[in-house]
């Protein structure tokens, strides 16, 4: 299958993303949230003018005067939608909460949507458990799929063995490592110039995508295995084509049946679900291509530079 037999180029595409986004997120670095650096956070929605008229929302410039006098220090405000707003600033107690609440309303007539306060050491302490939980749910999958896998080896009835089960395990993870990085460039960006912020939604996002790819990267491993039982293929590298061949139609079906859903939830859901969404469906297109692009043709790299040792 072509997919196999151009698979330098793929090489040579994927490792140019993934560069790009460790730029970004070196270069730019990630504006985190308050789950993580601690700081209050308040969204109101300003109301329309009676009759139905826009701009309910007074100009930003005169609310970062306004909010800047309370004397909380620094203040950080970011519109949403048509009428709605965004400030973050310190922890503030329930007393400047509602101080904060009265000097917005004095601009106009507002409802108030959300406001969650984390202090500095939670938001220290779920930095440390969400880098904790995705370094576990890599390991995991390591082990499963070596265990899952550990009669791969034994190849096909020709003697074609493959590789081994742990190296099954290593290229999923390889996968994995690059389609983690292109959501986390992407929002590295996004931080910079729009003001984006890295908060435990993302880290939901990023987990589930990780299991999303690790899914449509075992469904095709699976068909390897059961092809190599079956003889199927004049070698390994035929037998990773055809297998790719027979399962590439239900993988891209799978992925584009939740991306649907994935943009319904993007251009109508809620703001604050908004870059959640967008997360996953960075994560979700770029797992389905690198299971099929990616993960497969690495194997097909490492068989023959294990023979060529041998």
């Amino acid at each position: 299958m072509f997919i196999v037999k151009y698979r330098k180029i793929w090489y040579i595409f994927s490792g140019l993303l993934v560069l790009a986004s460790l730029f970004s997120v070196f270069y730019f670095g990630l504006k985190l949230g308050i789950d993580f650096t601690g700081g209050s956070l308040l969204e109101v929605e300003f109301n329309p003018p009676a009759g139905g008229a826009a701009g309910g929302r007074p100009e930003i410039s005169s609310l970062q005067k306004i909010v800047e006098g309370l004397g909380f220090g620094n203040v950080s405000l970011q519109p949403t939608g048509d009428n709605g707003l965004l400030v973050r600033l310190k922890n503030l107690n329930e007393e400047e909460h509602q101080k904060l609440l009265s000097a917005l309303a004095s601009t106009g007539s507002l409802n108030e949507i959300r406001f969650d306060s984390i202090g500095p050491v939670i938001g220290k302490e779920l930095q440390r458990k969400s880098i904790y939980a995705i370094v576990m749910v890599v390991v995991m999958i390591i082990l499963y799929i070596a265990f899952a896998f550990r009669k791969v080896s034994a190849g096909s009835p020709r003697g074609d063995r493959g590789v081994s089960s742990f190296k099954y395990g290593l290229m999923a993870v390889v996968a994995l490592i690059h389609d983690v990085s292109l959501p986390t460039g992407v929002f590295a960006v996004l931080g910079k110039y729009f003001g984006v912020e890295i908060d435990i939604l993302f880290i939901t996002a990023i987990l589930t995508v990780l299991g999303f790819s690790v899914h449509d990267t075992i469904v095709v491993f699976d068909r390897i295995r059961e092809n190599l039982k079956k003889d199927v293929g004049a070698d390994f590298e035929n037998t990773v084509g055809i297998s790719l061949k027979q399962t590439i139609v239900r993988s891209i079906n799978t992925s584009l049946t939740v991306l649907l859903v994935l943009f319904a939830l993007f251009f109508f859901g809620g703001e604050s679900t908004k870059y959640f969404s967008l997360a996953l469906i960075i994560g979700v297109a770029i797992g389905t291509y690198s299971s099929i692009f990616l993960a497969s043709p690495l194997l097909v790299t490492l068989y023959k530079f294990q023979n060529r040792k041998k």
